[in-house]
């Protein structure tokens, strides 16, 4: 049978990153590609315990439930994002499916085929998929050790009147990197300056290893031109697909009727659960002890870098997140090497894969949390022994 698909149908390509994690489900295979946290952190009791409660507490956990989500989970968001400077109210926050399906609903109200998405060079590559689907255009914006380049931002601004801009900007998918506060501050300034709506993805605030917290760039906006996302996946679980949006006004009634049109609402039961387990089981220590596993992780990956990869690569030493960045020299291609390296039984993820317009060629990205500190060593003596032949 033939099928008649929308034109955009033919956009649409599986995550690259999944396809490696087909090839990479062998038992003695030592996996750095998916960005996945450690099952074995997962806080199986508690949920239990918390999903159990729920359960026992009101059979309206299995009914329909209103579209913006279930009120005191919102409002325990609200007090979490208080706390890091960001003003808003319960009727600011919408539930979604995971911080993807904020991403698929804001992209559905503002991008028409051929519209410019602005983004940084790297940039998540789940996020590409989604604008991909929209049929978007990109303009990427380099950037180094502290984020994004601030004048060459407003350039692309001034010159491409992008529809969207996008923004990963704390231990940034894929590099680890973090936007320097002052930087934080410009491009909300700048977003407001040139009304542009400016998304803030912030999935991995909550895994600060070192230092000192630096504020969201929504903590800076007082014209409401920065749509915040948050994630319960990266300090609960990514199998509960709860995530959340915040902003304001004509924006947020928009995207409850895109989500209304979508999926009518985020599960009822999962909602209840996952508050339960906020406000009954400890949630601080539980994000304190992934804090100090996938420190160490960290740690003993970049230590086991520093003792054998090459002098003549570099790579990032994020204060956080899941994520470090391998410059090759000028030349190589991580992509070409992938398979060889997968018969040696570790994997990566090319660096290509993260931009939109082309390049990274000589870039990796490695993922830690996902590994102990003893796959770790063993992983990256493979990978030396690969890159350095």
């Amino acid at each position: 049978m033939k099928y008649q698909f929308a034109e955009r149908v033919d956009l649409m390509k599986s995550s690259a990153i999944r396809e490696i994690l087909k090839v990479t489900q062998e038992p003695d295979m030592i996996s750095f590609a998916g960005g996945l946290p450690a099952p074995e952190l997962f806080p199986l009791a508690g949920i239990r315990e918390a999903f159990q409660e729920a359960l026992s507490s009101d059979p309206a956990v299995l009914q329909y439930s209103n579209t913006e989500g279930f009120l005191p989970l919102r409002e325990y968001i609200v007090s979490k994002m208080q706390q890091d400077g960001i003003n808003a109210r319960a009727e600011n926050v919408l539930i979604t499916n995971g911080s993807q399906q904020a991403l698929d609903l804001i992209t559905k109200l503002f991008i028409n085929p051929g519209d410019i998405v602005l983004v940084e060079k790297p940039s998540y590559l789940g996020a590409l998929q989604v604008f991909r689907s929209y049929q978007a255009k990109f303009v990427d914006i380099a950037t180094d050790y502290e984020g994004i380049n601030v004048d060459a931002f407003e350039l692309a601004i001034k010159e491409y009147h992008p529809k969207l801009i996008y923004l990963t900007p704390t231990f940034k998918n894929p590099t680890g990197v973090t936007l320097a506060a002052d930087r934080r501050r410009a491009v909300a300034g700048l977003a407001a300056k040139y009304k542009v709506p400016l998304i803030e993805d912030d999935p991995y605030r909550e895994l600060r290893y070192y230092g000192d917290p630096v504020p969201p760039i929504k903590s800076f906006d007082g014209s409401d031109w920065v749509i915040y996302m948050g994630s319960f996946s990266k300090i609960i679980a990514p199998g509960l697909r709860l995530g959340w949006v915040a902003t304001e006004g004509e924006l947020m009634d928009k995207l409850v009727l895109a989500k209304q049109g979508t999926d009518l609402h985020t599960g009822t039961l999962v909602q209840r659960g996952v508050y339960n387990y906020l406000v009954n089981h400890n949630i601080k220590a539980h994000i304190e002890a992934i804090r100090a596993e996938y420190g160490r992780r960290r740690d003993v990956m970049l230590q086991q870098m520093d003792e054998q990869f090459p002098k003549n690569f570099s790579w990032t030493k994020p204060d956080g997140g899941m994520f470090l960045w391998v410059t090759l020299p000028e030349g190589a291609n991580s992509g070409s090497l992938l398979k060889q390296a997968i018969k040696e039984k570790v994997a990566y993820v090319p660096g290509a894969m993260f931009f939109p317009n082309g390049g990274g060629l000589n870039t990796l990205r490695l993922n830690f949390s996902n590994s102990t500190p003893v796959k770790i060593k063993a992983g990256i003596q493979r990978l030396a022994r690969l890159l350095t032949e």
